[in-house]
């Protein structure tokens, strides 16, 4: 059984972490989702949502780490404490998943320097900023560089979680995935369509 350890902090955008969960749950007992945080405990999200999670020392398996983004990741970005404990949790991960501004956390890590990435394009400006070593792909749905995933926002993140599944189990595995869930999947990483849309947006 593989582990999807999702990292949760105040001020994170709920479907950046929902919506791949919920793509990653359709695999039934082949997969345990967990939610952890920096300490544990109730963390909220958008939509007045609030989950329970656990200390991230407590992760059992490094198998796959979800990051995602929010309005949050625009103070984590200088906390020290938080990018350590990142940069650890996913320097062990086998792989990591991160969704919208997630991409900028990690990217503070040094653990994108001279690989390829994308974030929210609404957030570009902002996020790019937070290291000049990633190699950024602003067209881009979602990317993939090694072991990183990342992906521009929101929707995407469950564009990137099928696309995921694709690369890892089979394609015929997502396109199931994405017919249960009645999601129309998106499945041109390379392209976009909120690159233009937001190109004289981003800040």
């Amino acid at each position: 059984m593989k582990h999807l350890n999702i990292l949760l902090f105040n001020g994170f955008t709920t479907l950046d972490a929902l919506g791949p969960a919920e793509v990653f749950s359709q695999l039934g007992d082949r997969i345990r989702i967990g939610y952890f945080s920096m300490a544990g405990g109730p963390v909220r999200g958008t939509a007045n949502l609030e989950i329970f999670t656990r200390p991230i020392e407590e992760i059992e398996q490094y198998d796959m780490l979800l990051v995602p983004g929010g309005f949050g990741t625009r103070q984590l970005v200088d906390n020290a404490d938080f990018v350590k404990m990142l940069k650890m949790a996913a320097g062990r991960s086998e792989k990591v998943l991160c969704v919208c501004t997630g991409s900028a956390l990690l990217a503070r890590t040094g653990l994108l320097d001279g690989k390829e990435a994308t974030s929210n394009k609404l957030a570009w400006d902002w996020v790019i900023r937070q290291s000049q070593s990633v190699i950024w792909k602003r067209n881009a749905r979602w990317v993939v560089d090694g072991k990183f995933y990342t992906s521009s926002g929101v929707t995407a993140g469950i564009d990137q979680a099928l696309g995921f599944l694709a690369d890892t189990i089979g394609s015929n595995v997502a396109e199931k995935v994405a017919a249960g869930l009645e999601y129309v999947w998106n499945r041109d990483k390379n392209r976009d369509l909120f690159a233009y849309q937001n190109n004289r947006n981003s800040s």
